[in-house]
Order: structure tokens, then C-alpha cells, then sequence
């Protein structure tokens, strides 16, 4: 994998780093919180967060504290207790991003801007994803930087029918974000955006009050979602290859002296390694158990939603001042 490159913090976007030489947790290790909202334990977010405490603990430089949705289960949350000190690292999404005034961000919210998850490691490890870090801490207000790209699996359409054609989805209730780019594409293919708590979707769906929903394997199979009668189809639409930003407060991290900043880096590449490989094994086996209990899983020409989502990847593209940068994505193989 290349080198994680915001960490790239290291930074050079402000080079503010170590300008007084100072540091923290010289002579004791320094401790920190990391979290995430999953509170699921074995979810992929915490097979990383974990691998980043092993691998920061190692040199006995660090006492990593990892919370699996113990310290908050809403990003919001989550961000607020980063900036103000009751946590030092946290994972969060697009949608968080933009919700704080990062509209930026929402370049990877757009759908089929990947193509595959080879294309979307090059593009988030490369020039764009150091891109995106260095507006992320601009507009944080030099409050946190991104130190790694994490995922939280690629998303396909489920529900009460397959669709193999955009115009299959039409009138259809669906489950998903209800404003932003991610409802603009739906509601562009004649599909209704409706929102449902994550908590009540298996009830929703159970009981038609959404036709169907999207999501990666990794989460609607061991929420059960493929055993309602509106969710046992699942169409391999492909439309998302997420986006998480794993971050960290720039107070601590402009405090480390550089062998700690060395050390850390290293376990947050090891972490995102770890994270990425438990998603992607992860999206075989959820596929292969969602199958075994009766899904019915059918593979989709994605070319037609592919043409449909580029007329709004464009027209955002054009809002934000990103069109060259949507087609760096485009153009990077």
C-alpha cells in the first residue's frame, strides 16, 4: 500500500508542526483515545482501530484507548469531543464533513465515481486524497487532520424486487440519504428517498415502509435486512465504494515530537491496511451467508446508473469548482 499521505501532515501543509520543539508524553507514553460509532465489535473499524493500538503500543510510546461506540454513536458527537479533547482520533464520513460547511467533501459521496476498489485506493492514497485532507484541516479551522482512508465496504441496492434497469426503480421507497448528492441521484431514476432510523430499518422494511434499501454486505446481512420481504432481493448495483476519514485532533498531533509522529504514522498505515482487508474479505462472506439464508442476488449492467449519476457528478462538479478534479478521478486507471 502506498504511504498513508496525509500524515502528510508531517506535514507540510502549514509546517507548523514542530515549531517550538515541543512534545508530549516524553517520558511516559501518551495516551489517547481513538473512536468510532460501530458498536459492533467486530466490525472492520474496529479490526483497524485495534491493529493501530497494537502496532502504536509496540514501541511503548503510546496507550492507545479504543471506543467502539461507547463515546458516542453519532458522528457529531464524535467530532465534538475530538475538537475538545475528549478524543484524540475518530472515523467519520462524507456526510459528517459536509454537515460542518466541508462541502468539498462530497466529491466522494457522489455515486459511481469509482470504478472498482483499486480505483479508489489510487485515487484516495494519491494527489487527490492529500487534496481533500489539506481543505478538510483548512476549513476544520486547523482543528484536525486526515490521517488515513478507510471504507466501509461498496453498496448495492436491496429491497422487495431486483433492479436491472434505472427505470426498474421508479415509484420504488428507498431507504438512504434524503438530501446531497446521494438523493439527487435516486430521485433522478424515479426512486423515492425516504429516511429511516438505521435502528427501525429492519421493521421498515419488514413492514413496507420502504420498498427497499442500500447498503454493503458487511451491514445489511448482520442486521438481517435480506431475510424481510422487502429486502431479500439484492441487486450488485455498486454505486458507492465508501469513504471514512480517520482523523486526529491537530493540537496533539502538532505536539508530538518526530519519533512519535514516525511511530504513529506507521501504525496508522498498519491500521488502514488491516481495515481495508477486513472489508473487503468480509464483503465475500456476508455475499456467500446473505445467499446461504435465501437472498436472491442478481448482477447489474451498471453502465445505464453509471450514465445517469455522471449528470450529477457534473453539475456538482461545476457548483464546487471540482470539475478538474472529477476528472482526475476519471482519468486515473
Amino acid at each position: 500500500m502506498k504511504k498513508i499521505l496525509m500524515l502528510l501532515m508531517s506535514l507540510a501543509i502549514v509546517g507548523c508542526g514542530e515549531a517550538d520543539n515541543s512534545s508530549v508524553g516524553v517520558d511516559k507514553p501518551l495516551k489517547l483515545v481513538a473512536a468510532h460509532n460501530q458498536t459492533n465489535i467486530t466490525s472492520p473499524y474496529q479490526t483497524g482501530m485495534l491493529k493501530l493500538k497494537e502496532s502504536a503500543e509496540q514501541s511503548a510510546k503510546f496507550d492507545i484507548e479504543v471506543h467502539a461506540g461507547t463515546i458516542g454513536t453519532n458522528e457529531n458527537e464524535l467530532v465534538e469531543k475530538l475538537v475538545l479533547g475528549g478524543a484524540d482520533i475518530v472515523l467519520v464520513s462524507p456526510g459528517f464533513m459536509t454537515s460542518a460547511g466541508i462541502d468539498e467533501v462530497d466529491l466522494f459521496s457522489l455515486l459511481y465515481l469509482f470504478n472498482n476498489y483499486q480505483h479508489w485506493e489510487k485515487v484516495v492514497d494519491g494527489n487527490i486524497g492529500k487534496k481533500i485532507a489539506d481543505i478538510i484541516y483548512q476549513k476544520s479551522g486547523n482543528k484536525y487532520y486526515v490521517i488515513g482512508y478507510w471504507t466501509a465496504g461498496v453498496r448495492h441496492w436491496y429491497g422487495k424486487k431486483p433492479i436491472n434497469t434505472p427505470a426498474d426503480a421508479k415509484g420504488l421507497k428507498i431507504r438512504t440519504q434524503t438530501a446531497g448528492v446521494v438523493s439527487d441521484f435516486w430521485s433522478s431514476i424515479g426512486a423515492i428517498p425516504t429516511s429511516v432510523a438505521w435502528a427501525e430499518l429492519y421493521q421498515a422494511l419488514a413492514s413496507n415502509v420502504v420498498d427497499g434499501s442500500e447498503n454493503a454486505y458487511p451491514y445489511l446481512v448482520p442486521m438481517e435486512h435480506h431475510k424481510t420481504a422487502n429486502g431479500k432481493y439484492i441487486s450488485e448495483t455498486a454505486h458507492d465504494y465508501t469513504t471514512r476519514f480517520l482523523l486526529i485532533r491537530a493540537s496533539i498531533w502538532d505536539k508530538m515530537n518526530s519519533e512519535q509522529k514516525a511511530i504513529l504514522e506507521t501504525a496508522v498505515q498498519e491500521a488502514t491496511q488491516a481495515e481495508r482487508n477486513a472489508i473487503y474479505s468480509e464483503e465475500h462472506q456476508y455475499k456467500d451467508k446473505a445467499i446461504a439464508d435465501g437472498a436472491i442476488v442478481n448482477e447489474v449492467d451498471t453502465v445505464p446508473f453509471s450514465d445517469a449519476a455522471k449528470i450529477i457528478q457534473d453539475r456538482w462538479a461545476e457548483k464546487y469548482g471540482m470539475t478538474d478534479t472529477l476528472q482526475q478521478i476519471r482519468d486515473t486507471q
